[in-house]
Protein backbone atom coordinates (compact mmCIF):
# COMPACT_ATOMS: atom_id res chain seq x y z
CA UNK A 1 0.00 0.00 0.00
CA UNK A 2 1.20 3.50 -0.69
CA UNK A 3 1.93 5.42 2.45
CA UNK A 4 4.48 8.19 2.68
CA UNK A 5 6.84 5.89 4.58
CA UNK A 6 6.96 3.75 1.41
CA UNK A 7 6.90 6.67 -1.04
CA UNK A 8 10.01 8.11 0.65
CA UNK A 9 11.97 5.06 -0.54
CA UNK A 10 10.74 4.91 -4.15
CA UNK A 11 12.58 6.29 -7.17
CA UNK A 12 12.00 5.83 -10.87
CA UNK A 13 13.79 2.75 -12.13
CA UNK A 14 13.29 3.19 -15.88
CA UNK A 15 16.50 2.21 -17.66
CA UNK A 16 18.67 5.28 -18.14
CA UNK A 17 16.59 7.47 -15.81
CA UNK A 18 19.21 8.27 -13.22
CA UNK A 19 18.88 11.99 -12.52
CA UNK A 20 15.99 13.88 -10.93
CA UNK A 21 14.14 10.54 -10.56
CA UNK A 22 13.32 11.02 -6.85
CA UNK A 23 10.88 11.71 -5.37
CA UNK A 24 8.04 10.54 -7.54
CA UNK A 25 5.25 13.11 -7.84
CA UNK A 26 1.68 12.20 -6.90
CA UNK A 27 -0.97 12.82 -9.55
CA UNK A 28 -4.79 12.58 -9.38
CA UNK A 29 -4.74 10.75 -6.06
CA UNK A 30 -7.49 9.65 -3.73
CA UNK A 31 -6.40 9.30 -0.13
CA UNK A 32 -7.85 7.60 2.89
CA UNK A 33 -6.92 8.25 6.51
CA UNK A 34 -6.50 5.14 8.67
CA UNK A 35 -5.56 5.18 12.30
CA UNK A 36 -2.36 3.36 13.17
CA UNK A 37 -0.86 2.57 16.55
CA UNK A 38 1.63 5.22 17.68
CA UNK A 39 5.13 3.81 18.29
CA UNK A 40 7.51 6.50 19.52
CA UNK A 41 10.59 4.26 19.51
CA UNK A 42 10.03 3.25 15.88
CA UNK A 43 9.61 6.89 14.81
CA UNK A 44 12.74 8.02 16.67
CA UNK A 45 14.74 5.27 14.96
CA UNK A 46 13.27 5.82 11.51
CA UNK A 47 13.33 9.64 11.40
CA UNK A 48 17.08 9.95 10.64
CA UNK A 49 16.67 7.72 7.55
CA UNK A 50 14.05 9.93 5.91
CA UNK A 51 14.68 12.12 2.90
CA UNK A 52 13.10 15.05 4.70
CA UNK A 53 12.48 17.51 1.84
CA UNK A 54 10.91 14.72 -0.24
CA UNK A 55 8.63 13.76 2.67
CA UNK A 56 7.49 17.33 3.31
CA UNK A 57 6.86 17.87 -0.42
CA UNK A 58 4.87 14.65 -0.76
CA UNK A 59 2.81 15.48 2.32
CA UNK A 60 1.99 18.90 0.85
CA UNK A 61 0.94 17.24 -2.45
CA UNK A 62 -1.55 15.24 -0.39
CA UNK A 63 -2.83 18.31 1.46
CA UNK A 64 -0.95 17.91 4.74
CA UNK A 65 1.16 20.85 5.92
CA UNK A 66 1.81 19.68 9.50
CA UNK A 67 5.55 18.99 9.08
CA UNK A 68 8.19 21.72 9.39
CA UNK A 69 10.33 22.55 6.32
CA UNK A 70 13.48 21.48 8.19
CA UNK A 71 13.72 18.32 10.25
CA UNK A 72 14.03 19.35 13.90
CA UNK A 73 16.90 18.13 16.02
CA UNK A 74 14.66 17.76 19.06
CA UNK A 75 12.02 15.10 18.41
CA UNK A 76 9.33 16.06 20.92
CA UNK A 77 6.02 14.23 21.24
CA UNK A 78 4.02 16.76 19.18
CA UNK A 79 6.46 16.47 16.30
CA UNK A 80 6.50 12.66 16.51
CA UNK A 81 2.68 12.54 16.42
CA UNK A 82 2.63 14.73 13.30
CA UNK A 83 5.32 12.54 11.72
CA UNK A 84 3.38 9.39 12.66
CA UNK A 85 0.25 10.76 10.98
CA UNK A 86 2.05 11.70 7.78
CA UNK A 87 4.10 8.51 7.49
CA UNK A 88 1.62 5.88 8.61
CA UNK A 89 -1.97 7.15 8.54
CA UNK A 90 -2.26 8.78 5.11
CA UNK A 91 -2.91 6.07 2.51
CA UNK A 92 -2.97 6.75 -1.23
CA UNK A 93 -5.68 4.46 -2.60
CA UNK A 94 -5.89 5.51 -6.26
CA UNK A 95 -3.97 7.70 -8.67
CA UNK A 96 -0.40 7.64 -9.86
CA UNK A 97 3.18 8.52 -9.11
CA UNK A 98 5.09 10.22 -11.93
CA UNK A 99 8.83 10.56 -12.47
CA UNK A 100 9.93 14.21 -12.64
CA UNK A 101 12.63 13.31 -15.16
CA UNK A 102 11.25 10.84 -17.71
CA UNK A 103 7.54 11.27 -16.83
CA UNK A 104 7.04 7.51 -16.46
CA UNK A 105 3.70 6.87 -14.76
CA UNK A 106 3.41 4.34 -11.94
CA UNK A 107 -0.32 3.73 -11.41
CA UNK A 108 -1.81 3.14 -7.96
CA UNK A 109 -4.89 0.92 -7.80
CA UNK A 110 -6.56 -0.27 -4.59
CA UNK A 111 -3.63 1.15 -2.62
CA UNK A 112 -1.03 -0.87 -4.53
CA UNK A 113 1.55 0.83 -6.76
CA UNK A 114 2.47 -0.88 -10.01
CA UNK A 115 6.21 -0.34 -10.12
CA UNK A 116 6.71 -2.55 -13.19
CA UNK A 117 8.29 -0.88 -16.17
CA UNK A 118 6.32 -1.45 -19.36
CA UNK A 119 7.79 -1.21 -22.82
CA UNK A 120 6.79 1.91 -24.65
CA UNK A 121 4.72 0.89 -27.62
CA UNK A 122 3.53 4.35 -28.59
CA UNK A 123 0.00 2.96 -28.78
CA UNK A 124 -2.23 5.06 -26.47
CA UNK A 125 -4.64 2.11 -26.14
CA UNK A 126 -1.86 0.18 -24.42
CA UNK A 127 -2.07 2.64 -21.51
CA UNK A 128 1.49 3.86 -21.99
CA UNK A 129 0.58 7.50 -21.31
CA UNK A 130 3.48 8.70 -23.47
Amino acid sequence: MVRLITHNLLACHVKGCTTNNFPLVFKDVQIELREAEFNEDFLRGFAPRLEWKALVGAAKQLGDTSLPEEQPEMLDEDFLKALHHVLLEIHVEEGAMVCQNCEHVYPIKNGIPNMAERERTGDPRAGDNY
